[in-house]
């Protein structure tokens, strides 16, 4: 875009405080270089990068970059030969440690924060560790090259403090003892690298030695006693050596830099663009600022746009919207009311949007992607042309109507201005004519009412005002789109204290034309007031409408945070009467059995059923979800012998006989026979499974019991526990001594839940794998107490 508009828009001081937020020389002179783009991918692009920034702002405090020289020039110079100093070399060794922090940043959140861009800029980056620790080693941060950079230098630097020790030592001496007495001052200073004593004049044969310096006085000189004349000459050859060895080290880093220049000159930018979208990130949020739409269409679409370099706590806020319907806005109205600014608002706005800057407006604004953006704003009267206001703003107009294409913004304030009113209205209208010929989208400020009846009958164009409140004689700020400006100049005068006649004789010297014209105004801006309070209604009914939805579903929230409670605490208390129950079950079958085997003729096995039937009460589960009526009244149907068969009245499984008559059927169930009513059983659908079971010949005990062996081979581990469970109750009714277990070797998690579940019996003495010819750690061998 042209300088001139970035400069009448002030787009140079948005630069300005960009660049306060870079903390790079490079990242600096980048934001200071932005300009706009003309191409809606690469606006997209820039403002993707500026919400990355952004983000990482927000979540991670922004990107890891700290203040780093350029080192552009250093890489120059190593270029064509040189060899760097310290200093130089110290800014590489950063930029080298900056690009490890980033990559190490970046592959810290890749998985945990989504990007659009910044992940791709990282991989421009290359690590160079080897280079990186070498520098490291060999340079302080300050440029000093350190004693681990050779053993060479190590040495020397060890001769050197060990030399000025012995110095120090003799020169502790001088001004320490007796020959104190001959020193203006007691110290030990250093002439032309030497170390000397500063002695008074009429004292200088007291030491010999060389004299190196006198005061300006003549009564001190400052010599080198002669006992330290070599000790002196050491520490120089030392310090010689040292330089010597410094420089030789600083020759053979730069000569290691050297292959690396191309891809020091890449981190260098990538760690720059990184700082600069730092700085975008960091003005964003300074101006609070929100990331544009790009708009498909072209469209801008400004939600509460303010002007970013007016104090927030003054500027106004203002919806502004241009394309779509409307190509074309005249804006009329007074002086001071804020015309100017809005065209400057959009402007501005606009252009940083282009340069991939977030805006000074609400979430959902959108922005079109506009080839240039022209304005004509301000006084363009030049002295040294000899052209007055009026010429001045002819010829920029005449300038941008040469330059001008359909994709363009063109921004006119006071357009026609300067010159005779009726002559500049008409002036005004053939020049928006010929920006409309050419298809721009156009926003023209100005005082003339003719234009008022041109945004009124044009298709494509659109008036609007600034508005101004009539009861405080003050300008209102706020932009009114579809309302042209009407004058409020006989209503200010009566309100100052014109007397009414003069004010009723100027309203009859104006035309009827201009009467109507107001009048359309006036009922215009009617229509308004009343759309707003009507907006207003609505906007309260949707407000009191939200706040009960917010209610209801706060309400209904707390529902169900309540049922949830009362469910976990009812299924609490349910786990506790399990428990008990689960005790209180261990407990009878341990008294059965101690029954039994006192008198087991005395122990009738419809007891025991009973008693068999009380455990598995204790095991029922949620009754509530089981229709017990509808289940017994679809297995109920068509018994008949073999049928597996449950027994209502104690809750046993068994087999029918034979039928007795028609209603009863004569059932065995465990060891013993029983006639039962056919209401009173409920048939049991066997279940398929087409997983072949193997299985083991049982020893039946005596009357028909339960065998002594059970085998959960191939069975699901839920099933296999739940049958090893029925299979122990059995078992101990039966009053068994043993049994076996045949669980398997497979995955081991049947053979694990066996073990655990023996190792919770109460009624298990104790338990163990079988011999091995009996099938080993495939089978255990239960023994009860």
């Amino acid at each position: 875009m042209h300088k001139k508009i970035l400069k009448t828009l002030e787009f140079d001081q948005i630069r300005a405080d960009l660049q306060k937020q870079a903390v790079t020389e490079k990242g600096q002179a980048m934001a200071s270089r932005l300009e706009p783009r003309a191409h809606a991918d690469k606006v997209q692009q820039m403002l993707d990068e500026t919400y990355d920034g952004a983000k990482l702002l927000r979540l991670k405090g922004g990107i890891p970059v700290p203040a780093l020289p350029d080192i552009s020039a250093s890489l120059k110079r190593v270029r064509i030969g040189a060899a760097l100093n310290g200093t130089e070399l110290a800014g590489i060794s950063r930029v080298l440690q900056t690009v490890d922090g980033l990559v190490a940043f970046f592959d810290d959140i890749e998985e945990l924060i989504e990007l659009r861009r910044l992940y791709d800029l990282r991989g421009e980056l290359s690590d160079l560790p080897a280079l990186s620790r070498r520098l490291q080693r060999a340079i302080d941060d300050d440029g000093t090259v350190r004693d681990e950079a050779s053993p060479e230098l190590a040495n020397l630097r060890r001769t050197i403090k060990t030399t000025e020790g012995q110095i120090r030592e003799k020169m502790d001496g001088y001004t320490r003892g007796n020959s104190a007495k001959y020193l203006s001052d007691p110290i030990v200073t250093i002439r032309d690298g030497r170390y000397v004593i500063p002695v008074r004049s009429e004292n200088k044969n007291k030491f010999g030695g060389v004299v190196h310096d006198q005061s300006a006085s003549g009564q001190t000189l400052f010599i080198e006693p002669e006992s330290i004349v070599n000790l002196n000459n050491k520490l120089r050859e030392a310090q010689l050596a040292e330089q010597q060895e410094v420089n030789r080290i600083l020759a053979v880093l730069s000569a290691e830099i050297e292959p690396e220049i191309d891809s020091l000159f890449d981190n260098a930018r990538v760690i720059a663009y990184f700082d600069f979208i730092n700085a975008k990130a960091k003005y964003a949020r300074a101006i609070k600022a929100t990331e544009p739409v790009v708009d498909d269409k072209n469209v801008v679409d400004l939600i509460q746009a303010r002007h970013p370099l007016i104090d927030p706590a003054k500027v106004v806020a203002n919806d502004i919207k241009l394309g779509g319907d409307y190509q074309a806005i005249v804006i009329t109205g007074p002086n001071t009311g804020g015309k100017t600014i809005t065209l400057k608002t959009l402007g501005l706005i606009q252009i940083m949007a282009q340069a991939g800057l977030y805006i000074p407006a609400n979430e959902g604004s959108h922005i079109a992607v506009f080839s240039n953006v022209f304005a004509d704003i301000g006084d363009e009267q030049s002295i040294e042309q000899n052209l007055s206001t009026f010429s001045a703003h002819m010829s920029n107009i005449i300038s941008i109507l040469n330059d001008l294409d359909s994709n363009a913004l063109v921004l006119f304030d006071e357009l026609g201005a300067g010159t005779d009113p009726q002559e500049g209205a008409a002036l005004a209208i053939s020049i928006l004519d010929a920006v409309g010929e050419i298809g721009a989208d156009v926003v023209a400020t100005t005082h003339y009412p003719e234009l008022k009846l041109y945004g009124y009958n044009t298709p494509g164009t659109i008036n609007a005002s600034m508005a101004f409140d009539i009861d405080t004689l003050q300008p209102t700020y706020h932009l009114l789109i579809g309302v042209p400006g009407r004058s409020n100049a006989f209503e200010i005068a009566q309100r100052l204290g014109l007397d009414q006649p003069i004010v009723d004789r100027a309203k009859l010297l104006i035309s009827s034309d201009s009467h109507q014209l107001n009048d359309m105004i006036s009922d215009l801006e009617k229509e308004r007031q009343a759309a707003a309070m009507t907006d207003s209604d609505l906007q309260k009914e949707l407000d009191r409408t939200t706040s009960l939805h917010n209610d209801l579903k706060k309400a209904y929230d707390e529902l169900n945070a309540q049922k949830d409670k009362e469910l976990k605490d009812a299924r609490s208390k349910a786990n506790a009467i399990v428990m008990n129950a689960q005790r209180e079950s261990d407990s009878i079958i341990k008294e059965l059995r101690q029954l039994q085997k006192q008198a087991p003729r005395m122990i009738k096995d419809d007891k025991l059923i009973s008693a068999k039937t009380k455990l598995n009460s204790l095991h029922e589960a949620d009754p509530l979800t089981k229709n017990k009526v509808l289940k017994r009244a679809k297995k109920q149907a068509a018994l008949k012998v073999g049928d597996s068969v449950k027994v209502l009245q104690y809750g046993q499984t068994g087999t029918i006989v034979k039928k007795l008559d028609n209603k009863q059927w004569q059932v065995q169930v465990g060891i013993m026979k029983m006639a039962v009513n056919d209401n009173g059983l409920e048939k049991i659908q066997p279940e398929r499974d087409e997983t072949p079971k193997r299985h083991v010949a049982t020893v039946k005990g005596g009357m028909g019991g339960p065998g002594t062996t059970l085998d959960l081979r191939g069975q699901r581990y839920n099933e296999a526990m739940a049958n090893l469970d029925s299979y122990i109750d059995a078992a101990l009714l039966a009053n068994y001594p043993t049994v076996t277990i045949v669980h398997g070797l497979g995955t081991g998690a049947i053979r694990n839940g066996v073990t655990e579940y023996l190792k919770r019996s109460r009624n298990v003495k104790k338990f163990g794998y079988a011999p091995a010819n009996a099938g080993g750690s495939g089978a255990t061998i239960v023994v009860f107490k």
